[in-house]
């Protein structure tokens, strides 16, 4: 028998929210779902994160326009900006080191930042949901990274992964399917041919949703789609930004 519970169900009727209600979330609400979100995995406690609560119209059309002029960005009650922060530890750490080199700004604590600030926004998007509320993530946030970061005030060392529109929904979207469990899950090493070969499953199963999504107007494929997405260069600018914001220095 298929495990099931409360926990499971609310996981598996995960769908991204574009459209939300004018109703406020609450203070408590947004204390809450952070709060859930700082209680996720963090490597070696570093908790190397911060997330900006952006609640101010003006500021939110600003982002909106700096992320692709997202509509549902103005249309949230709460844009959250999740970001990957080393600037604390260094500040923190520097008297304690009495001079002895430091390796903030290491190609891996970039890594363990962005895994970092990942943990923690989908525990508080699983938290979110739970109270009813709903989310999109929204990677356009690094579009325009740098007027973005100066916008919000980031210090070096900080960065901003994604945003989350954050609300109660106004409709619901189905639910997008997902791979074959045998093309993600593999035993005891990775299985190359199951991986290549599930997803000609699949690309039939995303025929069957773009059809029905777009009345019939499109059939496109998984595997065309993301060869288009391949295709196209995104965000070429990210390896000069975080550069210059002292990431990958060793």
């Amino acid at each position: 028998m298929k495990p099931n519970n409360e926990t499971l169900e609310l996981l598996n009727r995960h769908t991204s929210v574009r459209q939300f209600q004018d109703k406020p979330v609450s203070d408590e609400q947004l204390a809450a779902i952070i709060g859930a979100g700082q209680m996720a995995s963090t490597s070696s406690n570093v908790q190397a994160y911060t997330v900006i609560a952006v609640t101010e119209p003006d500021l939110k059309a600003q982002l909106s326009k700096l992320s692709g002029n997202q509509a549902y960005i103005e249309q949230c009650p709460v844009f959250l900006v999740w970001c990957a922060d080393l600037y604390r530890l260094r500040e923190i750490s520097g008297p304690h080191l009495q001079g002895a080199a430091s390796y903030e700004g290491s190609t891996e604590n970039l890594i363990v930042a962005t895994v970092d600030v990942s943990l923690a926004a989908q525990n508080a998007a699983v938290a979110a949901e739970s109270l009813g509320l709903g989310i999109v993530y929204i990677g356009g946030v690094r579009n325009n990274i740098a007027e973005l970061s100066e916008l919000l005030g980031l210090p070096d060392l900080v960065y901003p992964v994604f945003g989350m529109c954050l609300g109660y929904p106004a409709g619901v979207n189905g639910i997008r399917p997902r791979l074959p469990l045998q093309a993600v899950l593999h035993h005891n090493g990775y299985q190359a041919d199951a991986s290549v070969e599930q997803v000609k499953v699949y690309d039939e199963v995303t025929r069957d949703y773009m059809r029905e999504r777009t009345g019939g107007q499109k059939d496109t494929p998984w595997s065309e789609m993301m060869a288009g997405r391949l295709a196209q260069p995104s965000r070429l600018q990210m390896k000069e930004f975080l550069l210059q914001k002292g990431f990958m220095q060793k």
